[in-house]
């Protein structure tokens, strides 16, 4: 018999694109938790990547290059292959861990990353060290807010945005969605968010299958960001994570079932 685990019993649903889900899932189901994957979102190329490739062939004339998400530096590192980029490449710049893994992996050298995994943190240690004039390249999705570009070009950048990818609502999730919230064996304890995205993409899908939240199912949300978009869709989270990172969030839920 296995010991007692501090989420037995406890039922999740994941929000994260199915790329992403399985980190998640992993760490909670280690724990106990029933995890149940419903992505919200889903990823795409960008509209256009015309952005992307000028920049690309611009790239040894940038003085910075910004990553806030790990999906961002997939994409350019792919995009950058594909076009048959070269020359040398500016300092990198990363949102958190999960970004700085990805930039690793596809052989970037993180010269700079936050204490706080957020962008008003990155952009609070990126911006001292931007000097009038400077070149920043900010890969990011479609989606993204406007904290670093208006903030580093406050600083004295110039900045030049490069969509790497955009967020999708996955076919059939609206579908999956509700019949995983009418079945009373399969309704989740709690749904996790783990960025604006998946949370704006939950609250349309359920809005497309005419159903409402049942207020008993606790809200996770990854860090105060998400937590901000939640708030403003009229669901602010029980559960926020004290580092923004899906160990964090795990954590969080953790000590709260616990507790």
């Amino acid at each position: 018999m296995r010991p007692h685990l501090p989420l037995d019993g406890v039922r999740i649903l994941i929000t994260r694109t199915r790329q992403q889900a399985s980190e998640l899932a992993a760490q909670l189901e280690s724990r106990g938790a029933q995890t149940l994957p419903i992505p919200t979102i889903e990823l795409a190329e960008p509209a256009s990547w015309q952005a992307m490739d000028a920049a690309l062939a611009d790239l040894p004339r940038f003085d910075w290059v910004v990553f806030t998400s790990a999906n961002a530096v997939k994409s350019f590192c792919e995009r950058r292959e594909q076009v048959g980029a070269s020359g040398s490449l500016p300092r990198v710049a990363v949102v958190g861990p999960a970004t700085a893994k990805a930039a690793l992996a596809c052989g970037l050298e993180v010269d700079l990353m936050p204490a706080q995994y957020v962008a008003e943190a990155l952009l609070a240690e990126l911006a001292p060290q931007v000097v009038a004039g400077s070149r920043v390249l900010l890969a990011r999705a479609s989606e993204a807010r406007d904290v670093l570009p208006e903030g580093l070009a406050a600083a004295g950048a110039t900045v030049t945005i490069a969509d790497a990818y955009r967020n999708v609502v996955p076919q059939g999730a609206a579908e999956a969605l509700a019949s995983a919230l009418h079945d009373a064996a399969r309704r989740p304890h709690a749904i996790t968010f783990t960025s604006s995205s998946t949370a704006t993409h939950l609250f349309a899908l359920l809005e497309m299958a005419g159903l409402a939240l049942d207020p008993s199912i606790l809200i996770a949300s990854i860090g105060p960001v998400t937590s901000r978009t939640l708030t403003e869709l009229g669901h602010p989270p029980q559960i926020e994570a004290g580092q923004a990172t899906i160990a964090g969030l795990v954590d969080a839920l953790t000590t709260y079932f616990v507790e």
